[in-house]
């Protein structure tokens, strides 16, 4: 991309909450950037031992106690963001499960290596050999490595966990709502396996096993690995809040706030176990862990969905309730504690920064994240980031942010068409809305109310511009762009 493409952005560039500041012309932003990386010297921080990343799904933005959303209780997770890191604008690349699951283990946007949307059962592709997973760069460092929970990067054989880093796993293959109790289409899905390794140990199992079951699992494990004086990379993926929610007994009620709330409080539990057996071992300071969700709330499931609280729409959506998720990171002694960063960034950023915390080197192949740690540390207030992008669908892209600005591309989306639904049955959404080009200040209208495009040509124009330098690399459905570096995914 040349300078005179590229352009400047223009005007005040501020975080929601964050100082006001003149933001830098992008040429000058990719300068500062390469050179860092090429000349500046490094800090050398700590080195991790072991790393933990906890995912929910259909976990919404608002959906924390420290929030004081009303009726969640989370005090494990609010003790992260007390004793950590916790970001008010952190992203997933895309607001569904498989590409959203792809981008936070390779470091790379989806449509790079060809993941969209949610794949199915009997998925004719999946994750390729040649990507490098988070849990291959933690296992060349010697990390004994796990998984306990939801994959959803293909089923096939080739595609097992246990053939892309994972030694260890236990979980479901997808989602498991794709399964012959389906409320509106049964007949569409077969039998869901649960899985140890690539044997399958049950069918359809029961929903309220899973939160109890893989917290548990997961905390055995990690117990092991301690008590041998292993390093490790844990990674507890929950199928839940996602539909059809379930609790077990011992949480069923507890916060009297309804099921989704009993459900997202078990959860909150294990994450609290792993913490405590991190201090019964000494090893807090020793262990970066990172919570956050794969997109936004299912809006349609009503009582059984999260809340984006004043963020616009939900799951399937890239507006900002749809792709902006919770995010906490604790490090002892490295993050400072009570850390609120607003600088955007996003799941693909999580490979490179786990690399820089156990000095692995990164990838051969291209990806697209990049190293947070300067972000946690304090060591920087600016996004590593000159802009991120937000793809929907079979690598449409729909929307760009840079700085303060987001601007959409006219493009569909869905949103409900009545009120949403209850117990379990989803409430209809229109599939028919649309939205023209439009331009939103995330500082002043996080909720993306009101379109200023006709105010900010020349943001317009810049974001446009980073927007076909972004198609001409990755490609884009909507403009009819082929990519120049796509990646093929793994075919069975």
């Amino acid at each position: 991309m040349g300078r005179a493409r590229l352009g400047a952005l223009v005007g005040l560039a501020r975080i929601p909450g964050g100082p006001s500041r003149p933001m830098r012309p992008l040429a000058a932003i990719l300068l500062a950037l390469a050179t860092s990386a090429c000349l500046a010297p490094r800090s050398s921080p700590p080195r991790a031992r072991n790393v933990i990343v906890v995912l929910t799904d259909d976990q919404g933005w608002a959906d924390l106690g420290c929030l004081g959303t009303p009726g969640i209780v989370t005090p494990s997770l609010d003790r992260l963001a007390r004793e950590g890191a916790r970001w008010t604008d952190f992203y997933v690349a895309q607001p569904v499960c498989s590409a959203s699951r792809a981008a936070l283990l390779t470091g790379c946007y989806p449509q790079r290596i060809g993941i969209a949307g949610a794949l199915g059962p009997r998925s004719a592709v999946g994750l390729a050999d040649g990507e490098t997973t988070l849990a291959e760069l933690c296992a060349g460092r010697g990390l004994a490595t796990a998984l306990f929970g939801k994959w959803h990067l293909g089923d096939a054989p080739a595609f097992s966990p246990l053939r892309h880093g994972f030694q260890r796993f236990q979980g479901l293959p997808y989602s498991h709502d794709m399964w012959p109790h389906h409320p509106e289409s049964p007949d569409a899905w077969g039998d869901l396996p649960l899985l140890d390794g690539e044997r399958v140990v049950a069918w359809n199992a029961d929903p309220a096993r899973y939160t109890r079951e893989f917290s548990q699992q997961a905390l055995a494990w990690m117990r092991g690995e301690l008590a041998a004086g292993r390093p490790f990379f844990l990674y507890l993926a929950h199928p839940l809040p996602h539909v059809p929610l379930a609790a077990s007994a011992d949480f069923r009620g507890r916060t009297g706030a309804g099921l989704y709330a009993d459900v997202l409080a078990e959860i909150d539990a294990g994450v609290g176990a792993l913490l405590e057996e991190l201090e019964r071992h000494d090893a807090a300071r020793d262990t970066l862990v990172l919570f956050t969700s794969d997109n936004g709330p299912w809006l349609s499931y009503g009582d059984h969905a999260g809340s984006a609280g004043i963020l616009r729409e939900g799951k399937g959506t890239t507006f900002e309730g749809g792709v902006r998720v919770p995010c906490l990171v604790r490090w002892p002694g490295v993050i400072p504690a009570g850390r609120m960063i607003r600088a955007p960034a996003m799941t693909i950023d999580v490979l490179p920064t786990v690399a820089r915390a156990l000095g692995a080197p990164l990838p051969e192949l291209p990806i697209d994240g990049r190293d947070l740690l300067p972000l946690l540390t304090g060591a920087s207030e600016e996004s590593p980031h000159p802009a991120l992008f937000f793809s929907y669908g079979d690598s449409a892209l729909e929307a760009v942010r840079a700085g303060r600005w987001k601007l959409h591309f006219p493009h569909g989306y869905r949103t409900l068409r009545g009120p949403p639904g209850r117990g379990g049955i989803p409430g209809a959404y229109d599939h028919g809305a649309r939205i023209g080009l439009a331009l939103f200040d995330l500082e002043s209208d996080p909720g993306e109310q009101h379109d200023v495009a006709a105010q900010h040509p020349a943001i317009v124009a810049q974001l446009t511009a980073l927007a076909d330098a972004h198609r001409a690399e990755l490609g884009d459905t909507l403009t009819g762009i082929v990519g120049r570096a796509n990646r093929e995914p793994g075919r069975p």
